[in-house]
């Protein structure tokens, strides 16, 4: 079974890092993600007390909206900070630091 996203889809941009670890694509988050992240994150909640609807369960519920919309957030924002480094999204703002990083 072949998992190289590469031999399915080419890049249309720049690639900075053809698989990116964990720890560098989180560090790649822009104030976007952080935004969507904290955005799906808010809505989850709200829909999760909103869906309590007998006594005694709202916040219970609420914290699960919560945790799935913090995991939903983090997922996307990192599928978008992963897809920036391998160039299949637009990334002009990251090969700009990283070829005033690079040497």
């Amino acid at each position: 079974m072949n998992t190289d996203i590469t031999a399915s889809a080419k890049p249309e941009y720049p690639v900075i890092d053809r698989n990116p670890p964990f720890t560098k694509t989180v560090a790649n988050f822009n104030t976007l993600d952080y935004l969507r992240l904290t955005t799906i994150t808010g809505v989850s909640v709200v829909v999760g007390y909103l869906s309590g609807i007998k006594p005694g369960i709202r916040g219970p519920s609420m914290v699960t909206g919560g945790l799935i919309g913090v995991m939903g957030g983090f997922m996307y924002a990192y599928q978008n900070s992963a897809g920036r480094l391998m160039g299949f999204f637009p990334n002009e703002g990251e090969v700009a630091k990283y070829k005033k990083h690079s040497f």
